[in-house]
């Protein structure tokens, strides 16, 4: 399939470039992303160009800002650790301009960033070794903005990780039952339910401070962290629309969450959705090998728990979906939103089920 972008669109990022070619990146259920390869006077290049989705970042200033400002402090505190800072954190390219995005007539929004040579990402780990490495990144990327002021960032998603406000949205969803699916689903609504006062400690530890408030990446997929082609070690960590105030346990949760599971995130045949926990091992391994001496006692006590807890909001956040007819994750077939919700909430009670083994893992690592 041949894609195109309009040459006003694709100039403003690489105005005296010939455009060799343009390739799709699947990867995400939000953006669009294209890997743009040019030629100019100096050699051929690649950048990515991203067309941000603004019905879901409804203030794409406020989000580039928050993007800005990271990936700059990022380099300073790279360079410091005498890292590489051209491939260690994303570079924003700047418009003709010099703004961090572009904006076009019919209300779109654009930006572009330098393409990390020599690093790819993969829907899926074939091996611990490589979810060690990511999570080493996802540690690093959160031990080197432990000093950054979190207050100062915006909240590109608001109350992203509040998972009693996400279970109010499923029960005004029912509520509402705009498709008249949630006949259908009453036995997880009822899952849901159940479980509704286990469903605050994070957000309401937070709130009292109990938790340290820090920036946090929120959306902690394995394909969002680049692998080395070479060394195989986790080179930089992509995806930053959702980095905001947070806790700790939300990226370590989330990281759970989406690559700890013997099955897909669709899977239908819910007996292969099982908990590998070589693979949990493998992630607190790496994630304590960069944020053990940063972490509080309290965020290292709850680790094990941060991931049902997020595994359980994901479920509930796909059902909501479901229920209100797919209007926010990206479908591929009928159902699908409610086959991500089933596999979560399988996932979650494995977790349920394992968290005395989880539990003396993380202990091992601390």
């Amino acid at each position: 399939m041949t894609i195109s972008i309009p040459d006003d669109i694709l100039h403003q990022f690489a105005p005296a470039d010939q455009v060799l070619d343009i390739r799709l990146c699947k990867f995400g259920h939000i953006n669009g992303t294209y890997v743009i390869r040019t030629r100019s006077p100096e050699g051929e290049r690649q950048f990515v160009l991203q067309r941000i989705n603004h019905h879901v970042f409804r203030d794409p200033e406020t989000l580039m800002s928050n993007i800005m400002r990271v990936t700059t402090f990022l380099r300073q505190k790279i360079m410091q650790e005498g890292g590489d800072p051209e491939r260690e954190t994303l570079t924003l390219i700047p418009t003709r301009e010099g703004r961090l995005y572009l904006t076009t007539p019919d209300g779109d929004y654009w930006r572009g960033y330098r393409f990390i040579e020599g690093a790819r990402s993969y829907m899926q780990a074939e091996r611990p070794e490589q979810l060690y490495q990511a999570a080493r990144a996802f540690g690093r990327f959160l031990r080197r903005l432990d000093d950054f002021p979190a207050e100062e960032l915006h909240e590109t998603i608001p109350d992203f990780h509040h998972t009693p406000k996400r279970f109010q949205a499923l029960m005004q969803a029912v509520e509402a039952d705009p498709l008249n699916r949630a006949h259908e689903v009453r036995d997880l609504i009822a899952l849901a339910q159940a479980r509704v006062d286990k469903l605050g400690w994070i957000a309401d530890a937070l709130k009292r401070g109990e938790l340290p408030q820090r920036v946090t990446h929120n959306d902690t997929k394995f394909n969002n962290v680049l692998i080395d082609d070479v060394t195989g070690e986790g080179v930089c960590v992509v995806d930053l629309d959702t980095v905001m105030p947070g806790t700790s346990l939300y990226d370590f949760g989330d990281f759970v969450n989406t690559a700890t599971s013997t099955g897909a995130e669709d899977e239908r045949d819910l007996a292969r959705v099982n908990l590998n926990l070589d693979f949990f091992e493998a992630i607190a391994r790496g994630f304590l090998h960069e944020t053990r001496d940063a972490l509080t006692s309290l965020e290292k006590e709850w680790l094990p728990l941060s991931g049902w807890l997020i595994t359980f909001e994901l479920a509930m956040r796909f059902l909501t979906d479901h229920i209100n007819g797919d209007r926010y994750f990206r479908i591929h077939r009928p159902n699908h939103n409610l086959d991500r919700a089933r596999s979560k909430f399988k996932l979650a009670a494995e977790m349920e089920a394992h968290q005395d083994d989880m539990a003396r893992i993380v202990a091992r690592y601390c």
